[in-house]
């Protein structure tokens, strides 16, 4: 049996995305999860199922905060950036099978306050669950001086660039059209504050090929869904966004870049495929994008992995305002990591949802019926959801 369309996400809440939250992670996490529930035009105890992320908390300790009583399923899934699209395949199989009946996904986090904290400010108990990734950074990156994801990543940017022969106006692209979303965003902490070629290409050097702009935004945030079966969705406060097809992917080896034989096979190359498998469509058939974009480089190798161009072709792909809204690829509509705020691509999620709902406002893809979402974590980890209309 397949997946495609059993499942439907009928509630989405995010937060403020700020820099400087007196609220601990769980906390937002909570003010998120609420939002979603009452979203979905459910209560809290008709949540069974709950999805946290990779640290900070635990199902449990959710559980407890929102009053559900009968926690039914629980798991963690461990791909960093992939985690939230991925963890919508969890919750589809969940419901789908009975297994639960209204899953919970939620993500939350200080990403900007936890590394400046200030004097007197509370600080979360638990940090990121710790896994293989860690050891190889610590042991094998750190040692020559990597220290942040801008090292690690330049490095295959790097070599995609000069291999491939990529023009910095490639990865420009990508920030220009996430930026003039985010002014389109209440919600996006780069509204007002636009951006041009010439800043692009002026700012400072991070970790080369990366500019400033090149790189995700730091935030302290959260966001959430909720998820149930297709039937039951079709009773609830919404129009149900189904899940028409989902898949995650690993590259080989997953948690070490420099040792892979080819870099540019990345877990998104696995995934895309069996996505569009199960949801019986191509990639040329979806109305909008919505790319993790912890760097511009990055949403170039994934537009690649999903089958929209050759490979070393991206730059042709995003040219002459493609990725703007009005364009042949819209692509994150919202402002994404790089101008919303970075939220582990959760905030994709929530604004792929809000679009088919056709609930965007001045961000809207006129009359858009089909979407895809994508994670990417940890060293190159894929997910994939397509998400429709139901019908």
């Amino acid at each position: 049996m397949t997946l495609s369309g059993r499942a439907a996400i009928v509630g989405i809440g995010e937060t403020d995305y700020v820099r400087g939250s007196d609220k601990l992670p769980v906390e937002l996490m909570l003010d998120a999860s609420i939002q979603a529930i009452a979203d979905a035009g459910l209560s809290r105890s008709d949540i069974d199922g709950i999805i946290p992320p990779s640290g900070f908390t635990s199902a449990e300790e959710l559980a407890a905060n929102l009053g559900v009583e009968d926690l039914r399923f629980a798991v963690t899934v461990m791909m960093g950036g992939a985690s939230p699209v991925a963890s919508l395949q969890s919750a589809a199989m969940a419901v789908a099978e009975g297994v639960a009946s209204a899953v919970l996904v939620v993500v939350g986090w200080n990403g900007y306050s936890a590394f400046r904290p200030k004097p007197g400010a509370p600080r979360p108990r638990h940090g990121f669950l710790a896994t293989s990734v860690t050891d190889v950074i610590v042991d094998y990156a750190r040692p020559y001086g990597a220290m942040a994801a801008a090292h690690f990543y330049a490095w295959i940017a790097t070599r995609y660039k000069q291999l491939y022969k990529v023009p910095d106006e490639a990865a420009a692209a990508v920030a220009l059209a996430c930026r003039k979303h985010a002014q389109l965003n209440d919600k996006a902490l780069m509204r007002g504050r636009e951006l041009s070629l010439d800043d692009y290409l002026s700012a400072r050097w991070v970790a080369e090929p990366f500019r400033l702009f090149d790189c995700c935004l730091e935030t302290d945030c959260a966001a959430a869904v909720v998820v149930t079966t297709t039937e039951r969705a079709r009773d609830l406060a919404h129009a149900p966004i189904t899940i028409l097809g989902v898949a995650e992917g690993h590259p080989d080896p997953a948690d070490d870049i420099a040792s892979r034989r080819d870099p540019f096979r990345i877990g998104l190359s696995f995934a895309a495929p069996a996505a569009y498998a199960m949801a019986g469509v191509t990639a040329t058939d979806v109305d909008f994008l919505q790319v993790y974009d912890c760097f511009t480089y990055v949403v170039l190798l994934e537009l690649e992995a999903l089958g929209l161009c050759e490979r070393g072709d991206a730059a042709g792909l995003v040219a002459d305002g493609a990725l703007e809204l009005g364009g042949p690829r819209p692509l994150n509509t919202h402002g994404g990591l790089l101008s919303q705020g970075h939220m582990w691509g959760m905030n994709h999620v929530v604004e792929a949802t809000r679009q088919l709902r056709h609930e965007a406002g001045d961000a809207q893809v006129d009359g858009c019926e089909l979407g895809l979402v994508t994670g990417w974590g940890d060293m190159g980890d894929g997910s994939i959801a397509i998400l429709g209309r139901d019908r």
